[in-house]
């Protein structure tokens, strides 16, 4: 996105597990550098070649749909299973779980609606998501505080880790079928990085509720919560710092 503003740049490539970036462009390499260096990332200059032309980008559209409208649907399925059950067993880690869900899930939706789309699109889908989750967030640790100050009942730990597990599955899929479709698009890698996120996130989950039981205490899951809602609004921040 940061990119998006120069002039002449024909395609880029991102390899977000090798953190590099290949731009195809007819202008001034120093503007390229100039936008990266902004990102405060340490950029480094690996080469500058003069080739014929760029590459055209593969037709792979209707794939990667297929492939978010999968991961949508799992998430948007996770998001309503978590919170009703942490409804019903009085789990804030459960809650804040379903919340990161749910802002996946939105992220899916903006990255479905992204597939083919131009880039100034692509950043205002990308603060729509920022803005979204950093909303759940504030939320989320509004009710954290909340609960602390109250008397809340204690969180069923048996259903936390039943639903924490079942997530955890649903996540693991997730991460498998973006896998294998293997996109070189940077919103497209963004979902398999939130995804792998979100297995760390349900271990969590999973911890305080064992924490729960041995203490017979809420502190672990209100620990855990608002630990998660701090992710989020993390991630949030970053989004929307981008998206600027």
């Amino acid at each position: 996105m940061r990119l998006a503003d120069v002039e002449s740049i024909e395609r880029i490539q991102i390899d977000l597990e090798a953190r590099s970036v290949t731009v195809f462009h007819n202008t001034d390499t120093d503007l390229v550098l100039g936008a990266l260096d902004d990102l405060n990332l340490d950029t480094t200059q690996l080469s500058d070649d003069i080739i014929a032309g760029a590459p055209a980008p593969d037709d792979t559209d209707d794939r990667e749909r297929r492939v978010l409208v999968a991961a949508l649907l799992i998430n948007a399925t996770l998001f309503v299973a978590e919170l009703a059950a942490g409804i019903v067993s009085h789990s804030m880690g459960l809650i804040a779980d379903s919340l990161d869900m749910l802002a996946d899930a939105s992220v899916y939706s903006l990255s479905i609606i992204a597939v083919g789309g131009s880039m100034v699109r692509k950043k205002r889908l990308a603060a729509t998501s920022g803005y979204l989750q950093f909303g759940l967030a504030g939320i989320g640790l509004i009710e954290v505080i909340r609960r602390s100050l109250g008397n809340e009942p204690l969180p069923d730990a048996r259903i936390m880790v039943v639903v924490s597990l079942v997530a955890l599955a649903g996540n693991i899929a997730t991460l498998l079928i973006l896998k294998r479709a293997k996109s070189p698009e940077a919103h497209f890698q963004a979902s398999w990085i939130f995804t792998a996120n979100d297995i760390k996130v349900n271990t969590l989950v999973i911890v305080a509720a064992i924490i729960v039981a041995v203490t017979n205490n809420p502190a672990a899951d209100l620990i855990a919560g608002a630990a998660i809602f701090i992710i989020v609004a993390n991630g949030a921040r970053r989004i929307l710092a981008l998206a600027r």
